[in-house]
């Protein structure tokens, strides 16, 4: 397989596609190269649609129903299904069709996808991939749009990606469908028709490792999923006020690239982490903390977080539109930080 397209100029370029595309695009090449791979969830076959937005269309025509399955409402038997395919040889690609909806299914993530590996001393891994999808912008509600990484990057055992753009969606995909290990994949409802460069065949991102989005020399601005692409414009507004923003791509929330941090904000001194998910005990509380833990002598401001407020998401759209952090509101936080020691 290839590496990382971003570490490779001289590949190919290759036409625009959808977020959406890329991750169904993934899954067929991974289901071409190995028979082990299985797709199964709520309505991902074609007779139901391929799911809610046509993520898995195509697959069951091409694969057969006996390689993509759609199931019951039962999200807890979605995972316990998927976790013991795992334990005799597939690759289970399992849809819950919502991130909230992975609560009913926590003791099969939790207790035993993660675990097994732990409590059977190495000797049983757990390759399964839980696709879901989340994010504010259609005032679905607060039971249907939560950012719930943070649960799933504390648990030792899961692995946590999430993409945001075409090219990294089909290389995550990759990689999350042949590592050993539980990974939570976390698709953005909104940004699923976002178009970009897509990927060759073949093409995989490794997991753990964050990509520069944008150069800069003032501030650090740390993000990840829909939200990385209000941090790219927000440096826009940060640049016409007189100072430079790098912005990084996480791509993998856990485990994070703590290097590809720590040398940007080295550089910079400042560092802003800004995610869609509630800013307190989130993702970026353990980018902080790590940055003040070895970065305390070089660090010229402390570490600022921008997420959403401690509520559920609103189902009134102006409130939906002002709980997520945007452009205008990733600007604002860096430009303060820069400003505030100059």
């Amino acid at each position: 397989m290839t590496t990382d397209l971003a570490e490779s100029p001289a590949a190919a370029k290759v036409k625009p596609v959808t977020i959406l595309q890329a991750i169904n695009a993934a899954i067929a090449d991974a289901m071409e190269a190995d028979e082990k791979v299985v797709v199964l969830g709520e309505d991902v076959a074609d007779p139901e649609e391929g799911g809610v937005v046509g993520v898995t269309k195509g697959l069951s025509s091409r694969f057969g129903e006996h390689r993509v399955r759609s199931t019951p409402i039962a999200e807890q038997a979605i995972i316990g299904t998927a976790i013991g395919a795992s334990l005799v040889g597939y690759k289970p690609v399992a849809e819950i069709m919502l991130m909230n909806f992975t609560t009913v299914a926590m003791d099969m993530i939790v207790n035993h996808a993660a675990k097994l590996r732990f409590m059977s001393g190495g000797q049983t891994h757990v390759p399964i991939v839980i696709r879901t999808m989340t994010g504010t912008g259609f005032s679905s509600g607060g039971q249907h749009c939560d950012y719930l990484e943070a649960w799933f990057a504390h648990t030792a055992g899961m692995k946590v990606v999430a993409p945001s753009n075409p090219a990294d969606a089909y290389g995550l995909m990759r990689a999350a469908i042949d590592d050993p290990d539980p990974v939570l994949y976390i698709e953005n409802l909104p940004a699923y028709w976002s178009g970009g460069e897509g990927a060759q065949p073949g093409h995989v991102v490794p997991l753990g490792k964050a990509r520069i989005a944008r150069e800069g020399t003032d501030v650090t601005i740390v993000s990840y999923s829909r939200v990385l692409n209000e941090a790219v414009a927000a440096a826009d507004a940060i640049e016409a006020a007189g100072f430079s923003a790098e912005v990084i791509d996480l791509r993998t929330i856990s485990p994070w690239d703590r290097e590809t941090v720590l040398a940007s904000v080295r550089k910079t001194g400042r560092c802003l982490v800004t995610h869609e998910a509630v800013t307190q005990f989130g993702v970026g509380a353990e980018v902080a903390a790590v940055l003040s833990e070895e970065l305390f002598g070089t660090l010229k401001r402390p570490v600022a977080r921008l997420g959403a407020p401690y509520a559920p998401v609103p189902f009134s759209k102006p409130l939906e539109a002002a709980y997520a952090p945007d452009a205008r509101r990733i600007a604002e936080a860096a430009i303060t930080l820069c400003k505030q020691d100059n």
